[in-house]
């Protein structure tokens, strides 16, 4: 009886301890500051960012995200938030595309993001970070806030 119960125990702790390792990696992979790479990306015609830089930082169970992006027009966007990986909106304030964020882990080096706008959503991205940690792929398809259909793979390098 009491091994039973020891043997339980430890897969328990060996299950918490993975996942919290898991947890780790990922977020230790993903934070930092990542630079978009314009000529490794692609974009729909006309759709291309003239500059992006992500800036990831712990917070709490998550994550806290900084973007500044000069638009393919030449206009600027600024915008941050603070998001889990729980799937639960998070307000997003001066992103022209999206009033909410919700981040959910896919596995250990993938993220998916989800951008909504007024309740709809807008686009769904995947982020897989490289098994090196130096290469942050973003995935997106969707719709932008001119009603256009956006899709594109946007490579990010890691600077920090």
């Amino acid at each position: 009886m009491h091994a039973r119960i020891r043997r339980a125990a430890l897969l328990v702790a060996v299950t918490v301890t993975l996942a919290v390792a898991l947890e780790g990696t990922a977020a230790a992979q993903a934070t930092g500051t990542w630079k978009l790479n314009v000529a490794k990306s692609q974009y729909k015609q006309g759709q291309a960012m003239k500059s992006s830089t992500l800036v990831y930082e712990p917070a709490g169970e998550g994550v806290k995200v900084t973007v500044d992006q000069v638009m393919p027009d030449g206009t600027k966007a600024h915008y941050a938030y603070a998001a889990n990986y729980d799937g639960k909106d998070v307000a997003v304030v001066g992103n022209p595309n999206a009033d909410m964020a919700a981040r959910t882990r896919v596995d250990a080096n993938t993220t998916k993001l989800v951008y909504k706008k007024d309740g709809k959503v807008m686009s769904t991205l995947t982020l897989v970070t490289s098994a090196d940690g130096k290469t942050l792929t973003i995935t997106t398809v969707g719709t932008n806030a001119k009603g256009e259909d956006i899709a594109s793979v946007a490579v990010y390098e890691k600077q920090s």
